[in-house]
């Protein structure tokens, strides 16, 4: 596994498997906080971008180097004083450009806090 780039350590996601699905937890924190007992929208964008890419660092195998062109955030609810979740599917793989569609929970998989869909430029090796 490649390292995290230097924003998702400070914001101190961690990636994790869980029955054969790679996922990332966001702890809350000072660090995250945005209005007092909840997290800032830019932390979970940044997590639901991590999850995206190493959906396609991994759909890509062990080369190649990915670039956001765009992403787009649909907030659905506050993220509140706990830990937050996210996982990424890659829609289409393309030469030049990946589609990938992002989630993020917290206690609720089914009770999403914030989706997202990004596209991605991908350099294969």
């Amino acid at each position: 596994m490649r390292e995290m780039p230097p924003y998702a350590v400070t914001l101190g996601i961690e990636p994790f498997e869980q029955d054969g699905e790679h996922l990332y937890r966001l702890p809350f924190g000072d660090v995250v906080l945005g209005r007092p007992g909840y997290l800032h929208g830019g932390a979970i964008a940044g997590l639901l971008e991590i999850a995206a890419i190493g959906a396609v660092l991994r759909a890509l195998g062990e080369g190649g180097t990915i670039k956001p062109v765009n992403l787009s955030v649909n907030f659905m609810r506050g993220g509140t004083d706990r830990d937050t979740f996210a996982g990424a599917v890659v829609t289409r793989l393309g030469g030049r450009v990946a589609n990938v569609e992002a989630h993020a929970w917290q206690d609720d998989r089914e009770k999403p806090i914030a989706s997202a869909q990004l596209n991605l430029l991908v350099k294969r090796a």
